[in-house]
């Protein structure tokens, strides 16, 4: 594995979620030295991480190789970030933990009820 290409796609997964390198950190139970050490290339990605990553919703194959799941490459610009969804996610990332996961529950509910609503609409 390239570990150049490999820090350079995990620095940038890392800000495409909205997060500063202590956020991460946090987020894959490492330290923040281990965290920074992984996107400055002095350290392979451990299985720890790439698990904590995936479980993110991070797409491992494309920190891996460069290939996005499915197939686009790399070279495949990423959706951009729209100014108001960024404003979202930084508002979001500096909520406590409880409020981060009343959000989750709250918007969980509604997509469920809106799925329903579809599904007995399209029915």
């Amino acid at each position: 594995m390239n570990l150049q290409l490999f820090f350079e796609r995990l620095k940038a997964e890392r800000q495409n979620l909205g997060l500063n390198q202590d956020d991460m950190a946090k987020k894959v139970g490492v330290s923040k030295r281990s965290y920074c050490a992984y996107e400055a290339g002095e350290t392979a990605p451990s299985a720890k991480l790439l698990a904590s990553l995936a479980l993110m919703g991070v797409d491992i194959a494309y920190i891996l190789t460069g290939q996005r799941t499915g197939g686009a490459s790399a070279a495949t610009p990423a959706r951009a970030v729209s100014e108001g969804d960024r404003i979202l996610l930084d508002n979001f990332h500096s909520a406590p933990e409880a409020v981060q996961s009343g959000i989750k529950t709250a918007l969980g509910a509604f997509a469920s009820a809106a799925g329903s609503a579809k599904r007995r609409k399209a029915g």
